[in-house]
């Protein structure tokens, strides 16, 4: 018999979005509840993420007067992620993902959310797809709310100086140089600004919004967090998990739970061996913009239970530049900007730039396979008129590049495309004749090559003045070249789970006492990404998901 340390009814390992779904969930429903994390900082890759959740046909849809329905949505789910994943857990998701939202509103003030206007589908072209969009993000939050808790959430990965934007502010500000609507949306962030500055608030968007957001309705229920604990293993009796193991500081401790362990504890973005072992080469922990704690903790316990895994080679792709310290950047709205391309080592284009990440990482993979170490890294080609016009790798319209990126070479420059073409030691002549391709599409306003601009989603990051949102000529001296690897944002395999969360076994039958949500499961996404959200989404429905089955549940 285990000596126990602690005893709670519920215990959740890992405290993002997902995690805290659960933690909410299972206190509000007076559960004994923990929820640990292994980092010295809550919040996880959530923290760090765009903070959009996708749940078709949500309260806040409807409340913004969005059409939709179940049978819209599944349709969708049926032609993005198709039969990778079973019509059992599509099917859960979209019936329980709004029954989540509807109970955490009800739950607490805090978790409050507003619809995307327009962030579209990423296949709104597809069956079921809308180029309105299902993605909703979170109010804007005054950190200040967390009082001590402030100072142990884990901190975006820019410094924002005041300067607060979500994803519907950043849209609009993306063009403030070409429409009314970015000028007068700038005068809302200005005065964020003045609030920060003169009143002190600290306010959030994105996911540090949501977090904490999520933090607080937590808080406010007495929930108990513990940072610097570390999940080591389980502790399984009489065919069940019964508690866990960890280390808090340094020193081991065992944790008995009555109802049940639910994890959510990340995937292994930053396990090099493990990547090594399940990803598809070349590969690197360094290209990752997950948080350093993302290490697979607990994928070899899991094993040794019998766990059964799925969808071990895939991530959550995001094309990305490193900075001069090696930093990823994630470059999401800046390949929807017109004037810009992306060609591989021999100066060509293989896809249409805006395509969803995911996807372009998929196709950077396929394209490198076709020409081995031709992809990997990519190019992406702009010039001066374009640095000028917008907001590209964190730098507002007119910004230089910073110098230290010109001294370590990752951005390269030339006054013309043939000088570029030989700082990036592609074969003569091929970066300007698919540049001079490129600019006559621009002119015509079609891209014959890749269909670039030729559904909503393209379209949502482009400059709605030209007659194709996604095409502008490249023909303004200096240009620039940047190096794009295939990032990630967190890897998308992990535990089978049924429609309870429970982990399952290699037979397909559950083991008792445990479950596993987000990005430490196989994702209920399958091989797709529909939507923007579409990780946030299913973890926290399967947070809450696993905290009600708790209440079911007795060691």
């Amino acid at each position: 018999m285990t000596n126990w340390d602690f005893e709670y009814d519920v215990i959740v390992v890992g405290s993002g979005a997902s995690g805290f779904a659960a933690a909410i969930t299972a206190k509000n429903e007076g559960l004994k509840t923990l929820l640990i994390e292994k980092e010295k900082v809550f919040g996880g890759a959530s923290a760090l993420s765009g903070g959009g959740v996708w749940v078709p046909n949500n309260r806040y849809l409807q409340e913004a007067g969005v059409a939709d329905s179940y049978e819209e949505a599944k349709t969708y789910l049926d032609s993005t992620v198709g039969d990778r994943v079973s019509d059992e857990m599509k099917e859960t998701y979209l019936k329980r993902g709004i029954e989540m939202l509807d109970y955490l509103h009800g739950a607490s003030k805090h978790l409050r959310y507003s619809y995307a206007n327009n962030y579209s589908d990423y296949y709104p072209h597809r069956d079921g797809g809308k180029g309105h969009g299902r993605s909703i993000e979170p109010l804007i939050f005054d950190l200040n709310e967390l009082k001590d808790w402030k100072m142990i959430m884990r901190p975006p990965a820019m410094d924002t100086k005041g300067f607060v934007m979500n994803g519907q502010d950043f849209h609009k500000v993306n063009m403030i140089t070409r429409t009314w609507a970015g000028k007068f949306r700038s005068l809302t962030l200005g005065w964020r600004l003045i609030q920060h500055k003169v009143f002190k608030k600290e306010l959030a968007a994105l996911g540090q919004a949501l977090i904490g957001r999520l933090a607080l309705a937590y808080k406010e229920l007495d929930g108990e967090l513990w940072v610097n604990s570390a999940f080591k293993d389980f502790i399984y009796e009489n065919d069940r998990v019964i508690g866990i193991m960890i280390e808090k500081h340094g020193k081991p401790f065992t944790i008995k739970a009555n109802r049940g362990v639910i994890l959510g504890s990340g995937g292994f973005s930053r396990n090099q061996q493990f990547r090594e072992r399940f990803l598809p080469a070349p590969t690197k922990m360094e290209w990752s913009s997950s948080p350093e704690g993302q290490t697979g903790d607990i994928i070899t316990p899991a094993e040794k239970l019998g766990a059964k895994f799925d969808l071990m080679n895939r991530v959550w792709g995001a094309p990305s530049f490193l900075d001069h310290n090696g930093n990823p950047f994630f470059l999401v709205a800046d390949r929807g900007i017109p004037s810009m391309i992306i060609v591989d080592q021999e100066g060509n284009r293989f896809v249409d730039e805006p395509t969803p990440y995911h996807e372009f990482v998929d196709v950077m993979y396929e394209h490198n396979a076709e020409k081995p170490g031709k992809a990997i890294h990519s190019w992406l080609i702009l010039d001066k008129r374009t640095k000028k016009r917008y907001i590209f790798a964190g730098q507002f319209p007119g910004q230089d590049f910073p110098k230290e990126y010109y001294d370590a070479g990752v951005v390269l420059a030339g006054d013309s495309i043939a000088e570029l073409e030989k700082k990036m030691d592609v074969p003569v002549g091929n970066l300007t004749a698919t540049v001079d391709r490129f600019n006559g599409f621009a002119r015509e306003g079609v891209d014959l090559d890749f269909g670039r601009g030729e559904n909503a989603h393209d379209r949502y990051y482009g400059d709605p003045t030209l007659k194709n949102p996604n095409l502008d000529t490249i023909e303004h001296g200096p240009y620039y070249a940047v190096r794009v690897f295939p990032g990630d944002i967190g890897t998308k395999g992990g535990v089978v789970i049924d429609r309870f969360g429970r982990i399952m076994k290699e037979d397909d039958t559950p083991i008792a006492g445990v479950y596993a949500i987000g990005n430490c499961s196989a994702s209920v996404m399958g091989e797709s990404y529909p939507g923007p959200g579409a990780t946030l989404g299913p973890g926290m429905t399967f947070g809450y998901i696993a905290a009600k089955h708790c209440l079911e549940q007795i060691n």
